[in-house]
């Protein structure tokens, strides 16, 4: 059972007016300008809010500060725990970190949630009954940054999933779903392919899904779930998925509602809570034209996460009906466009309308249930207390090592004689692989190699226990044999089972 996250609490309140404390950070390019509007419609919609206004983006990375985000904002965030986000520039090359990934993961934002709904024909759409929201893993997968150049031909980045991290994305996914009325769960992996990683999200989902008798479920393999998925979104309801896929998935649900200047977003952990449009910042967009409704509907989301719902239905039924009127920006202007709106007319236009519902659309409301994204347990629930899987350490047994070389003068072969050469007795040379294909023994001749090799070493008894200092002894001997090993990962049996890719053979 995963251990419980304490939901962060609510931001201070202001002593003389009563008011919600909330960190925001306007961003560059078209970020200053929506931010500003959103704001002035949370206001006039008596949202309360004091806005402690912090930067990061462009300048604080040319100033010298490559994560762009400076001490004082960590600090303001840390007081408040929500976090309203404009738009940010980072600059090309340079060393520069994601400030998105920086937040993330040092605040334990683990969930991404993007609610992606279609509102045609005010916005056109293709699929106009979509209504599908998009729950993406935040902090791990290839996104763990964690990359190397190897060779003068290779590089790598490694794919990180854990136990833990896909329980706790899992389970607030179903946790989600049962809150907010939704009647599927979808996940997709690619675990036909990554058996091991993609296939530990998959057996989790698996696992979980069993504690949720009242949500259906479903899993598909990632390429043919996202043709799917664009061919027939209306067929899903909640998706969630590890972080990669999940960020290629919320980009185009997002683009398939009509815009992704309407996307807003939702980052949600042990840290905090930070609300954003999905779109970058549009630093070559002239003045007064930027749609602020990404960053809106976030910011409505961030009042259902600090409780003010009803202020949220009021702005959100506001939007939907200066939709429906056609007061549109240039962004969404189409033939139901009665006036194409810029960024100030487009504010006005919603806090005229504040206090009306849609006559079409469907109204904006919510359930005391649906409300803080945080206050979502990813405990088990207490009929199901026991660990959801006896998926665990056990018995860790080291039974070999891939060594990783750096090779270029010879065929597969050549290189399995110089390392027969130089191995010691405890260990034997097993397979050889080039890119992930087995080049020795039994090779095909056909085989594209580069100089990246994979060398599998094992006791001569396959699946025989061996001890570190035989690994050692061998790194040794290879390097006095003048091989140049680049990297090593031991294999591990646990409960007798291997915990590493079998190569053709074994």
């Amino acid at each position: 059972m995963s251990a419980k996250l304490p939901a962060p609490e609510h931001p201070p309140t202001h002593p003389k007016c009563n008011a919600t404390r909330i960190t925001v950070t306007p961003g560059d390019g078209i970020g200053p300008e929506i931010t500003a509007a959103v704001l002035v419609i949370l206001s006039a919609a008596g949202a309360k809010l004091e806005a402690e206004y912090m930067e990061v983006g462009e300048r604080v990375y040319q100033a010298g500060n490559t994560s762009g985000i400076p001490e004082e904002t960590w600090e303001s965030i840390r007081r408040t725990g929500v976090l309203l986000k404009g738009p940010i520039t980072t600059p090309q090359g340079g060393g520069y970190k994601s400030l998105n990934v920086t937040l993330r993961k040092t605040l334990g934002l683990y969930a991404n949630v993007r609610p992606c709904r279609a509102y045609a024909p005010y916005i056109p759409s293709r699929h106009p009954a979509m209504d599908v929201v998009i729950i993406r893993e935040n902090e791990e997968d290839l996104y763990a940054g964690i990359e190397h150049r190897q060779t003068a031909d290779v590089t790598q980045c490694l794919k990180l999933i854990t136990r833990s991290g896909s329980e706790r994305i899992v389970r607030y996914a179903f946790e989600y779903a049962r809150r907010h009325g939704r009647k599927r769960v979808t996940c997709f992996t690619k675990d036909n392919i990554m058996k091991i990683t993609d296939g530990l999200f998959h057996r989790v989902f698996d696992e979980v899904a069993r504690q949720y008798p009242d949500i259906e479920t479903s899993h598909q393999i990632v390429d043919i779930g996202m043709a799917n998925f664009v061919h027939r979104p209306e067929a899903y309801d909640v998706v969630v998925l590890p972080n990669l896929y999940g960020d290629i998935l919320s980009d185009i649900a997002a683009q398939m509602t009509g815009s992704v200047g309407i996307g807003g977003s939702v980052n949600i952990g042990p840290g905090g809570a930070l609300f954003e449009a999905i779109h970058g910042s549009a630093p070559d967009l002239p003045p007064n034209v930027a749609n602020p409704s990404g960053l809106l509907l976030a910011a409505v989301e961030m009042l259902h996460h600090l409780g003010r719902s009803e202020v949220g239905e009021t702005v959100h039924n506001a939007w939907l009906a200066t939709i429906e009127d056609g007061i549109h920006t240039a962004d969404i202007a189409n033939e139901a466009t009665v006036e194409r709106a810029t960024t100030q007319r487009f504010t006005q236009a919603v806090i005229e309308r504040l206090g009306r519902k849609p006559k079409h659309l469907p109204v904006a409301e919510s359930t005391p249930q649906a409300t803080a994204h945080a206050n979502v347990s990813t405990d088990a629930p207490e009929a199901e207390c026991a660990p959801t899987s006896s998926w665990t350490v056990g018995a860790k047994a080291l039974v070999g090592v891939d060594v990783f070389f750096d090779w270029n003068v010879g065929l597969p072969e050549d290189l399995a004689a110089r390392l027969k050469a130089a191995a010691v007795s405890e260990l034997a040379l097993k397979m050889i692989t080039n890119r992930g294909v087995k080049v020795w023994p039994n090779g095909h001749p056909a085989t594209i190699c580069t100089d990246h090799w994979r060398c599998r070493f094992q006791a001569r008894e396959l699946g025989a226990e061996i001890a570190r200092a035989e690994i050692v002894s061998l790194l040794r001997a290879l390097d006095v044999a003048g091989l140049d090993f680049i990297k090593m990962e031991n294999l591990y049996n646990f409960d007798g089972n291997p915990g590493y890719a079998l190569g053709q053979g074994q």
